[in-house]
């Protein structure tokens, strides 16, 4: 279990901290982090360091794939994560 945390609080600093890079490449006219890259971040576990980064920097806030996305990939993982726990054994 605390493989889990360890892996859960690294997934999350990063999915905060490509928000906050891509943000200052978007003002900067740099090389750009893909969508597609927040999106499996947030996916495999990162969701809400993506989405604490998107707010905190202001970024992809105008976009539904992630003011919608993300959010919806939280509440899955939360409810998948209550039926985990309700389901193995104590």
């Amino acid at each position: 279990m605390t493989l889990l945390y360890i892996f859960l609080i690294i997934i999350n600093a990063t999915g905060f901290l490509l928000m906050h890079i891509d943000k200052h490449r978007a003002k900067n006219n740099l090389w750009r982090i893909s969508e597609s890259t927040f999106l499996v971040m947030a996916l495999i576990g990162g969701s809400i360091g993506c989405l604490a980064g998107m707010y905190t920097a202001r970024h992809k806030t105008k976009h539904p794939k992630f003011t919608i996305g993300i959010p919806f990939i939280i509440s899955v993982q939360i409810v998948s994560a209550v039926i985990l726990y309700s389901i193995l054994p104590k």
